[in-house]
Protein backbone atom coordinates (compact mmCIF):
# COMPACT_ATOMS: atom_id res chain seq x y z
CA UNK A 1 0.00 0.00 0.00
CA UNK A 2 1.74 3.36 -0.91
CA UNK A 3 1.81 5.95 1.26
CA UNK A 4 -1.23 8.92 0.83
CA UNK A 5 -2.61 12.24 1.89
CA UNK A 6 -5.81 13.75 2.12
CA UNK A 7 -7.64 16.91 0.60
CA UNK A 8 -10.15 18.71 1.97
CA UNK A 9 -12.24 17.79 -0.80
CA UNK A 10 -11.84 13.83 0.12
CA UNK A 11 -9.17 13.67 -2.96
CA UNK A 12 -6.90 11.32 -2.51
CA UNK A 13 -3.10 11.37 -3.52
CA UNK A 14 -0.64 8.61 -3.33
CA UNK A 15 3.03 9.07 -3.50
CA UNK A 16 3.86 5.41 -5.50
CA UNK A 17 0.44 3.59 -6.39
CA UNK A 18 0.94 1.49 -9.06
CA UNK A 19 -1.42 -1.38 -9.77
CA UNK A 20 -0.67 -4.53 -7.84
CA UNK A 21 -1.52 -6.13 -11.54
CA UNK A 22 0.77 -5.28 -14.20
CA UNK A 23 -1.16 -6.40 -17.27
CA UNK A 24 -1.83 -3.51 -20.24
CA UNK A 25 -5.14 -2.33 -19.12
CA UNK A 26 -4.03 -1.48 -15.66
CA UNK A 27 -2.99 2.00 -15.18
CA UNK A 28 -0.98 3.83 -12.55
CA UNK A 29 -3.05 4.94 -9.69
CA UNK A 30 -1.56 8.51 -9.99
CA UNK A 31 -4.62 10.16 -7.87
CA UNK A 32 -7.65 9.01 -6.58
CA UNK A 33 -10.64 10.95 -6.10
CA UNK A 34 -14.18 10.17 -4.72
CA UNK A 35 -17.34 11.89 -5.90
CA UNK A 36 -21.06 11.45 -4.91
CA UNK A 37 -23.30 10.93 -7.89
CA UNK A 38 -26.39 11.86 -8.88
CA UNK A 39 -28.05 9.19 -10.89
CA UNK A 40 -27.24 5.73 -10.79
CA UNK A 41 -28.55 5.16 -14.62
CA UNK A 42 -25.84 7.41 -15.69
CA UNK A 43 -23.23 5.43 -13.95
CA UNK A 44 -24.50 1.95 -15.00
CA UNK A 45 -22.39 1.45 -17.95
CA UNK A 46 -18.81 2.29 -16.63
CA UNK A 47 -20.45 0.23 -13.07
CA UNK A 48 -21.21 -2.98 -15.07
CA UNK A 49 -17.95 -3.23 -16.67
CA UNK A 50 -15.90 -2.63 -13.66
CA UNK A 51 -18.08 -5.42 -11.89
CA UNK A 52 -17.01 -7.95 -14.44
CA UNK A 53 -13.27 -7.26 -13.29
CA UNK A 54 -14.41 -8.48 -9.93
CA UNK A 55 -12.26 -11.68 -8.73
CA UNK A 56 -15.62 -12.97 -7.28
CA UNK A 57 -19.07 -11.83 -9.17
CA UNK A 58 -21.64 -10.98 -6.72
CA UNK A 59 -25.00 -10.39 -7.53
CA UNK A 60 -25.06 -7.50 -4.66
CA UNK A 61 -22.55 -5.53 -6.41
CA UNK A 62 -24.69 -5.47 -9.88
CA UNK A 63 -26.51 -2.07 -10.78
CA UNK A 64 -29.70 -3.58 -10.94
CA UNK A 65 -29.32 -4.94 -7.18
CA UNK A 66 -29.11 -1.57 -5.91
CA UNK A 67 -31.94 -0.17 -8.25
CA UNK A 68 -33.92 -2.61 -7.10
CA UNK A 69 -33.10 -2.27 -3.28
CA UNK A 70 -33.62 1.22 -3.33
CA UNK A 71 -37.22 0.98 -4.96
CA UNK A 72 -38.40 -1.54 -2.32
CA UNK A 73 -36.49 -1.00 0.96
CA UNK A 74 -35.58 2.13 1.42
CA UNK A 75 -38.04 3.85 3.42
CA UNK A 76 -39.41 7.11 4.35
CA UNK A 77 -41.09 8.14 7.38
CA UNK A 78 -41.01 10.09 10.33
CA UNK A 79 -39.11 7.19 12.51
CA UNK A 80 -36.72 5.87 9.76
CA UNK A 81 -35.34 8.03 6.89
CA UNK A 82 -33.04 6.64 4.25
CA UNK A 83 -31.30 8.47 1.47
CA UNK A 84 -28.61 6.08 -1.45
CA UNK A 85 -25.33 7.80 -1.35
CA UNK A 86 -23.84 6.49 -4.33
CA UNK A 87 -19.91 7.01 -4.19
CA UNK A 88 -17.55 6.34 -7.52
CA UNK A 89 -14.05 6.37 -7.07
CA UNK A 90 -11.73 7.41 -10.31
CA UNK A 91 -8.03 7.64 -11.40
CA UNK A 92 -6.33 11.00 -12.05
CA UNK A 93 -7.78 10.05 -16.28
CA UNK A 94 -11.18 9.66 -15.07
CA UNK A 95 -11.50 5.99 -15.24
CA UNK A 96 -13.86 4.42 -12.62
CA UNK A 97 -11.82 2.54 -10.22
CA UNK A 98 -14.47 1.61 -7.48
CA UNK A 99 -18.10 2.32 -6.79
CA UNK A 100 -19.08 1.78 -3.40
CA UNK A 101 -23.27 1.84 -3.10
CA UNK A 102 -24.11 3.19 0.40
CA UNK A 103 -27.07 4.57 2.69
CA UNK A 104 -27.69 7.51 5.05
CA UNK A 105 -30.02 6.58 7.72
CA UNK A 106 -31.44 8.86 10.16
CA UNK A 107 -33.48 8.28 13.25
CA UNK A 108 -35.71 9.78 13.50
CA UNK A 109 -35.97 12.17 10.43
CA UNK A 110 -36.07 15.44 12.12
CA UNK A 111 -34.45 17.07 15.21
CA UNK A 112 -30.92 17.74 16.36
CA UNK A 113 -30.89 14.36 18.30
CA UNK A 114 -31.42 12.25 15.09
CA UNK A 115 -28.52 9.33 14.46
CA UNK A 116 -26.90 9.44 10.86
CA UNK A 117 -25.58 6.32 9.87
CA UNK A 118 -24.13 5.64 6.25
CA UNK A 119 -23.76 2.16 5.55
CA UNK A 120 -23.11 -0.28 2.77
CA UNK A 121 -25.80 -1.29 0.76
CA UNK A 122 -28.13 -3.63 2.13
CA UNK A 123 -28.91 -3.33 5.55
CA UNK A 124 -30.21 -6.84 5.80
CA UNK A 125 -27.69 -9.37 6.21
CA UNK A 126 -29.94 -12.64 5.45
CA UNK A 127 -30.81 -10.67 1.75
CA UNK A 128 -27.55 -9.23 0.69
CA UNK A 129 -25.11 -11.46 1.73
CA UNK A 130 -22.35 -10.21 1.01
CA UNK A 131 -21.54 -5.77 1.12
CA UNK A 132 -18.95 -3.87 0.39
CA UNK A 133 -17.25 -1.49 -2.57
CA UNK A 134 -17.22 -2.39 -6.21
CA UNK A 135 -13.41 -2.84 -7.28
CA UNK A 136 -11.04 -5.05 -9.24
CA UNK A 137 -9.11 -6.78 -6.70
CA UNK A 138 -5.65 -5.21 -7.40
CA UNK A 139 -7.41 -1.78 -7.05
CA UNK A 140 -8.97 -2.73 -3.21
CA UNK A 141 -6.57 -1.20 -0.71
CA UNK A 142 -6.36 2.32 -2.85
CA UNK A 143 -10.28 2.27 -3.42
CA UNK A 144 -10.91 1.77 0.43
CA UNK A 145 -8.07 4.20 1.58
CA UNK A 146 -9.97 7.05 -1.05
CA UNK A 147 -13.21 5.45 0.21
CA UNK A 148 -12.03 6.37 4.12
CA UNK A 149 -10.37 9.63 3.36
CA UNK A 150 -14.08 11.11 1.58
CA UNK A 151 -15.81 9.72 5.06
CA UNK A 152 -13.07 11.80 7.09
CA UNK A 153 -13.64 14.77 4.58
CA UNK A 154 -17.15 14.83 4.87
CA UNK A 155 -17.51 13.66 8.64
CA UNK A 156 -19.95 16.37 9.60
CA UNK A 157 -22.59 14.42 7.50
CA UNK A 158 -22.72 11.27 8.97
CA UNK A 159 -22.03 9.83 12.79
CA UNK A 160 -21.73 6.12 12.71
CA UNK A 161 -19.95 4.18 9.52
CA UNK A 162 -20.65 0.64 9.10
CA UNK A 163 -18.11 -0.52 6.39
CA UNK A 164 -18.55 -4.02 5.21
CA UNK A 165 -16.96 -6.53 2.52
CA UNK A 166 -13.62 -5.85 4.17
CA UNK A 167 -11.09 -8.59 3.79
CA UNK A 168 -8.26 -10.01 5.80
CA UNK A 169 -5.16 -8.08 4.10
CA UNK A 170 -7.39 -4.61 3.97
CA UNK A 171 -8.03 -5.01 7.76
CA UNK A 172 -5.33 -3.03 9.11
CA UNK A 173 -6.96 0.36 6.65
CA UNK A 174 -9.64 0.37 8.76
CA UNK A 175 -7.50 -0.21 12.43
CA UNK A 176 -5.92 2.98 11.71
CA UNK A 177 -9.71 5.09 12.39
CA UNK A 178 -9.51 6.31 15.72
CA UNK A 179 -12.51 3.77 17.86
CA UNK A 180 -13.09 2.12 15.13
CA UNK A 181 -14.72 -1.84 16.28
CA UNK A 182 -15.02 -5.22 14.50
CA UNK A 183 -18.79 -6.06 14.11
CA UNK A 184 -18.96 -9.73 12.57
CA UNK A 185 -17.05 -11.83 10.02
CA UNK A 186 -18.89 -14.26 7.31
CA UNK A 187 -16.65 -16.82 5.45
CA UNK A 188 -18.49 -16.60 1.70
CA UNK A 189 -17.30 -20.76 0.09
CA UNK A 190 -16.69 -20.93 -3.24
CA UNK A 191 -15.32 -23.97 -5.93
CA UNK A 192 -13.10 -23.44 -8.53
CA UNK A 193 -13.95 -25.76 -11.24
CA UNK A 194 -11.91 -27.11 -14.16
CA UNK A 195 -11.62 -30.89 -15.82
CA UNK A 196 -14.97 -32.89 -15.63
CA UNK A 197 -17.32 -33.71 -13.12
CA UNK A 198 -15.67 -37.51 -12.88
CA UNK A 199 -12.34 -36.05 -12.19
CA UNK A 200 -13.68 -33.36 -9.20
CA UNK A 201 -15.28 -35.80 -7.84
CA UNK A 202 -12.74 -37.91 -7.31
CA UNK A 203 -10.98 -35.19 -5.47
CA UNK A 204 -13.37 -35.07 -2.80
CA UNK A 205 -13.45 -36.42 0.38
CA UNK A 206 -14.91 -39.93 1.08
CA UNK A 207 -17.45 -39.18 3.23
CA UNK A 208 -19.07 -36.82 0.51
CA UNK A 209 -18.45 -39.52 -2.02
CA UNK A 210 -20.32 -42.08 0.17
CA UNK A 211 -23.41 -39.19 0.76
CA UNK A 212 -23.08 -38.69 -3.50
CA UNK A 213 -23.92 -42.61 -3.37
CA UNK A 214 -26.28 -42.81 -0.96
CA UNK A 215 -28.82 -39.90 -2.26
CA UNK A 216 -28.38 -41.21 -5.59
CA UNK A 217 -29.22 -44.89 -4.27
CA UNK A 218 -32.26 -44.52 -1.93
CA UNK A 219 -34.31 -42.70 -4.54
CA UNK A 220 -33.76 -45.27 -7.10
CA UNK A 221 -33.79 -48.31 -4.52
CA UNK A 222 -37.54 -47.03 -3.56
CA UNK A 223 -38.52 -46.52 -7.25
CA UNK A 224 -38.27 -42.87 -7.37
CA UNK A 225 -36.83 -41.49 -10.52
CA UNK A 226 -35.85 -37.58 -10.70
CA UNK A 227 -35.91 -34.50 -12.98
CA UNK A 228 -33.59 -31.87 -12.69
CA UNK A 229 -34.60 -28.51 -14.95
CA UNK A 230 -33.42 -25.02 -14.68
CA UNK A 231 -35.34 -22.22 -14.96
CA UNK A 232 -34.07 -18.99 -16.62
CA UNK A 233 -36.48 -17.24 -19.42
CA UNK A 234 -38.10 -14.04 -17.82
CA UNK A 235 -41.79 -15.68 -18.23
CA UNK A 236 -40.78 -18.95 -16.00
CA UNK A 237 -39.50 -17.07 -13.20
CA UNK A 238 -42.60 -16.01 -11.35
CA UNK A 239 -43.57 -19.53 -10.66
CA UNK A 240 -40.36 -21.02 -10.08
CA UNK A 241 -40.70 -18.38 -7.28
CA UNK A 242 -43.77 -19.18 -5.90
CA UNK A 243 -42.46 -22.76 -5.54
CA UNK A 244 -39.52 -21.50 -4.27
CA UNK A 245 -41.42 -19.19 -1.68
CA UNK A 246 -43.45 -22.66 -0.71
CA UNK A 247 -40.61 -24.88 -0.07
CA UNK A 248 -38.14 -22.57 1.70
CA UNK A 249 -41.21 -21.56 4.50
CA UNK A 250 -41.35 -25.61 4.91
CA UNK A 251 -37.37 -25.63 5.31
CA UNK A 252 -37.63 -23.31 7.62
CA UNK A 253 -40.60 -24.72 10.18
CA UNK A 254 -38.20 -27.86 10.50
CA UNK A 255 -37.28 -27.86 14.34
CA UNK A 256 -35.18 -31.33 14.06
CA UNK A 257 -32.33 -29.46 11.99
CA UNK A 258 -29.96 -26.45 11.92
CA UNK A 259 -32.74 -23.96 12.09
CA UNK A 260 -32.65 -21.85 8.91
CA UNK A 261 -35.20 -18.74 8.63
CA UNK A 262 -37.60 -18.13 6.73
CA UNK A 263 -36.04 -14.49 5.13
CA UNK A 264 -38.89 -14.51 2.48
CA UNK A 265 -41.74 -15.07 4.99
CA UNK A 266 -43.14 -11.76 4.27
CA UNK A 267 -45.12 -9.51 1.46
CA UNK A 268 -41.58 -6.66 1.13
CA UNK A 269 -38.71 -9.06 0.49
CA UNK A 270 -40.70 -11.49 -1.65
CA UNK A 271 -41.57 -8.30 -3.74
CA UNK A 272 -37.73 -7.26 -3.57
CA UNK A 273 -36.25 -10.40 -4.84
CA UNK A 274 -39.48 -11.59 -7.42
CA UNK A 275 -37.33 -7.63 -9.14
CA UNK A 276 -34.26 -8.76 -8.48
CA UNK A 277 -34.58 -11.95 -10.55
CA UNK A 278 -37.01 -10.32 -12.93
CA UNK A 279 -33.91 -7.50 -13.81
CA UNK A 280 -31.69 -10.44 -13.60
CA UNK A 281 -33.63 -12.77 -16.54
CA UNK A 282 -33.42 -9.98 -19.36
CA UNK A 283 -29.80 -10.12 -18.60
CA UNK A 284 -29.79 -13.77 -18.94
CA UNK A 285 -28.18 -13.98 -15.43
CA UNK A 286 -31.12 -15.70 -13.62
CA UNK A 287 -30.84 -19.51 -12.87
CA UNK A 288 -33.76 -21.37 -10.54
CA UNK A 289 -32.56 -24.85 -10.35
CA UNK A 290 -35.42 -27.94 -9.53
CA UNK A 291 -35.26 -31.44 -8.52
CA UNK A 292 -38.58 -32.67 -9.52
CA UNK A 293 -39.99 -36.67 -8.86
CA UNK A 294 -43.59 -37.81 -9.07
CA UNK A 295 -44.41 -34.64 -11.02
CA UNK A 296 -43.69 -32.59 -7.91
CA UNK A 297 -40.68 -29.67 -7.40
CA UNK A 298 -39.17 -31.49 -4.08
CA UNK A 299 -35.97 -29.27 -3.58
CA UNK A 300 -34.84 -25.76 -5.25
CA UNK A 301 -32.11 -23.56 -5.23
CA UNK A 302 -32.20 -19.65 -7.06
CA UNK A 303 -28.92 -18.75 -8.44
CA UNK A 304 -27.53 -16.16 -10.78
CA UNK A 305 -25.27 -17.10 -13.45
CA UNK A 306 -22.78 -13.77 -13.47
CA UNK A 307 -20.34 -14.82 -16.60
CA UNK A 308 -18.41 -17.85 -15.55
CA UNK A 309 -18.96 -18.01 -12.30
CA UNK A 310 -22.61 -19.31 -10.40
CA UNK A 311 -23.69 -17.47 -7.08
CA UNK A 312 -25.87 -20.15 -5.10
CA UNK A 313 -28.40 -18.38 -3.15
CA UNK A 314 -31.39 -19.58 -1.23
CA UNK A 315 -32.76 -22.99 -1.18
CA UNK A 316 -35.77 -25.04 0.16
CA UNK A 317 -36.99 -28.25 -0.05
CA UNK A 318 -40.17 -30.50 0.72
CA UNK A 319 -39.29 -32.06 4.19
CA UNK A 320 -41.37 -35.04 2.92
CA UNK A 321 -38.59 -36.19 1.05
CA UNK A 322 -36.07 -35.17 3.64
CA UNK A 323 -34.77 -39.01 4.10
CA UNK A 324 -33.34 -39.43 0.68
CA UNK A 325 -30.99 -36.10 1.00
CA UNK A 326 -32.60 -34.50 -1.83
CA UNK A 327 -30.95 -31.24 -1.43
CA UNK A 328 -27.56 -33.08 -1.58
CA UNK A 329 -28.99 -34.33 -5.32
CA UNK A 330 -29.79 -31.07 -5.88
CA UNK A 331 -26.18 -29.32 -5.54
CA UNK A 332 -24.55 -32.83 -7.30
CA UNK A 333 -26.84 -31.82 -10.21
CA UNK A 334 -25.97 -28.25 -10.50
CA UNK A 335 -22.58 -28.72 -9.99
CA UNK A 336 -22.32 -31.06 -13.13
CA UNK A 337 -24.97 -28.76 -14.87
CA UNK A 338 -21.84 -25.61 -14.14
CA UNK A 339 -18.93 -27.76 -15.79
CA UNK A 340 -21.45 -28.85 -18.53
CA UNK A 341 -21.89 -24.96 -19.13
CA UNK A 342 -18.44 -24.01 -18.59
CA UNK A 343 -18.74 -22.20 -15.35
CA UNK A 344 -15.33 -21.87 -13.52
CA UNK A 345 -16.33 -20.76 -10.08
CA UNK A 346 -19.08 -22.00 -8.19
CA UNK A 347 -19.85 -19.52 -5.37
CA UNK A 348 -21.66 -21.84 -2.42
CA UNK A 349 -22.49 -18.19 -0.80
CA UNK A 350 -21.76 -17.25 3.30
CA UNK A 351 -22.59 -19.22 6.11
CA UNK A 352 -20.54 -22.24 7.40
CA UNK A 353 -22.18 -25.42 7.41
CA UNK A 354 -21.41 -29.05 6.27
CA UNK A 355 -23.48 -29.36 3.47
CA UNK A 356 -20.85 -26.40 2.23
CA UNK A 357 -17.67 -27.51 3.63
CA UNK A 358 -17.70 -31.07 2.97
CA UNK A 359 -17.30 -30.21 -0.62
CA UNK A 360 -13.60 -28.85 0.18
CA UNK A 361 -14.13 -25.32 -0.44
CA UNK A 362 -12.04 -22.59 -0.80
CA UNK A 363 -12.94 -19.92 1.62
CA UNK A 364 -12.69 -16.09 2.03
CA UNK A 365 -13.54 -13.95 4.90
CA UNK A 366 -15.41 -10.34 4.84
CA UNK A 367 -15.57 -8.43 8.21
CA UNK A 368 -17.55 -5.38 8.63
CA UNK A 369 -16.44 -2.67 10.46
CA UNK A 370 -18.27 0.11 12.98
CA UNK A 371 -16.25 3.54 12.37
CA UNK A 372 -16.91 6.57 14.71
CA UNK A 373 -17.32 10.15 12.92
CA UNK A 374 -14.16 12.05 14.30
CA UNK A 375 -16.54 14.60 15.86
CA UNK A 376 -17.86 14.87 19.44
CA UNK A 377 -21.44 13.90 18.15
CA UNK A 378 -20.41 11.09 16.42
CA UNK A 379 -18.17 9.84 19.01
CA UNK A 380 -21.17 10.24 21.57
CA UNK A 381 -23.58 8.77 18.98
CA UNK A 382 -20.95 6.16 18.44
CA UNK A 383 -21.51 4.78 22.34
CA UNK A 384 -25.49 5.07 22.21
CA UNK A 385 -24.62 2.51 19.10
CA UNK A 386 -22.72 -0.04 20.61
CA UNK A 387 -24.43 -0.36 23.64
CA UNK A 388 -28.17 -1.04 22.07
CA UNK A 389 -25.79 -3.37 19.20
CA UNK A 390 -24.93 -5.60 22.03
CA UNK A 391 -27.70 -5.97 24.21
CA UNK A 392 -29.70 -6.70 20.42
CA UNK A 393 -27.14 -9.22 20.65
CA UNK A 394 -28.02 -10.73 23.65
CA UNK A 395 -31.48 -10.70 22.81
CA UNK A 396 -31.16 -12.01 19.67
CA UNK A 397 -28.96 -15.19 21.32
CA UNK A 398 -32.00 -15.89 23.85
CA UNK A 399 -34.35 -15.75 21.49
CA UNK A 400 -32.54 -18.52 19.38
CA UNK A 401 -31.68 -20.95 22.22
CA UNK A 402 -35.28 -20.62 23.35
CA UNK A 403 -36.48 -21.79 19.51
CA UNK A 404 -33.92 -24.31 19.40
CA UNK A 405 -34.52 -25.87 22.62
CA UNK A 406 -38.14 -25.72 22.68
CA UNK A 407 -39.29 -28.86 24.55
CA UNK A 408 -41.56 -30.74 21.39
CA UNK A 409 -45.12 -30.34 21.28
CA UNK A 410 -46.77 -33.89 22.19
CA UNK A 411 -48.45 -36.17 20.28
CA UNK A 412 -52.16 -35.77 18.90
Amino acid sequence: MADCTFDDGGEVRFASAQAHDASPDVQTLSALSVTRELSLDALRPEWERLEERCDLRLPFAQPWWTEQWVHHLLQHRLAIADELVLLACRDGSGALRGVAPMVLTERPSVGWMRSRTLRMIGADPNITEVSGPVCAPEDRSNVITALLGYFRANASEWDILLFGGVQAGEASLLERWAGARWQQSKSDYYLELSGTWETFRSTRGRNLKESLRKCYNSLKRDGHAFDFSVVSEPEEIPAALETFFALHAARAALKDTIIHPNVFEHALPRAFIHSCFMAASVRHQARIFQLTVAGEVVATRLSFLLGDQLYMYFSGYSPQWKQYSIMTTLLAETIQWAFASNVKVLNLSPGTDVSKTRWAPRAVTFRDACLPSPSLRGRLMHRVYMSLTARETRVRRLLWFAQRYRPAEPAK
